[in-house]
């Protein structure tokens, strides 16, 4: 079981790659070398995971500590690379239900003329989602993490050598369903946005702080459900802003439209912040 979260036995799987994420304590690790148009990332030696069976309180600590900080070097390569080719990077989490996927392909039918989009999707089983996504005609590459309950900046930086999103472009990082563990796990990402659908609690944000917390966006989804619910929109807001009082929220409905307006907004701004420093790029925008 992964120290840090929880993660059973499994094997991550990537289109296209033989690439394979076990989770078999005390093996020894290959180094890794990604290559992107033309430079080489270089993530050095060390699982994205690992297990701590049997070990005492202060060793998984350590071992935690290893993991994560391991996971951001990884993140700090994935993310040099997003800022050399002007991409925006957002990873979208969540638990299952949300909308995420349907406020994804809404997003991509709506946006796919005015903007280069690709798509990175994990789920732990499947490549369902991924294939929505590529009828919509936007590149999307599938992880499937078995028992894995987060991707991880490791399977990104692998995701990226077969994907290769075009400079300027938004790459949409569709994580695994899960409020938890995802809240740990830098992936280079400009920015969290978590999706919240009305149809859950309003109470989330206080049951699982750090996802809200590690977010720059809460979407609150399937609001034109809210007549047949009893949710609290402003109490929700409220309890995302104690936990992480620079939240923005917007409230929209994927699948009839409301408020998809001010989503798009957000990402046109923040891809213009995204293209600093690429004027060739800013003014084919």
């Amino acid at each position: 079981m992964c120290s840090v979260c929880g993660c059973g036995e499994g094997e991550t799987r990537i289109e296209g790659h033989e690439y394979e994420h076990t989770h078999d304590h005390g093996h020894d690790h290959h180094h890794h070398r990604h290559h992107h148009d033309g430079h080489t990332h270089d993530y050095g030696l060390g699982p994205a995971h690992a297990h701590a069976p049997g070990l005492s309180q202060s060793r998984m600590v350590r071992i935690e500590k290893d993991i994560l900080g391991k996971n951001n070097e990884y993140a700090k390569a994935n993310r040099g690379y997003f800022a050399s080719h002007g991409i925006l990077a957002l990873n979208l989490v969540s638990s299952p239900g949300s909308g995420k996927t349907s406020l994804l392909t809404r997003t991509i039918d709506d946006l796919k003329s005015d903007l280069s989009l690709a798509v990175i999707e994990g789920d732990q089983q499947t490549a369902n989602d991924a294939e929505r996504i590529r009828a919509t005609g936007v590149k999307a590459l599938q992880i499937n993490t078995g028992k894995g309950c987060h991707l991880d900046a490791h399977m990104i930086g692998h995701a990226l050598d077969g994907l290769a999103p075009e400079d300027g472009s938004v790459l949409f990082i569709e994580n695994v369903g899960n409020l938890v563990c995802p809240a740990a796990f830098d992936l280079g990402e400009a920015h969290k946005v978590a999706i919240l659908s009305v149809t859950e609690g309003e109470d989330k944000p206080i049951k699982y702080p750090d996802m809200f917390h590690a977010a720059d966006l809460m979407i609150l989804n399937k609001v034109d459900l809210l007549p047949y619910l009893d949710f609290d929109v402003d109490k929700c807001i409220d309890y995302a802003r104690r936990v992480n009082p620079g939240i923005k929220v917007l409230q929209l409905s994927a699948t009839r439209g409301e408020g998809l307006e001010t989503w798009y907004q957000w990402v046109w701004a923040t891809r213009q912040v995204s293209l600093i420093g690429h004027p060739s790029l800013a003014d084919s925008a």
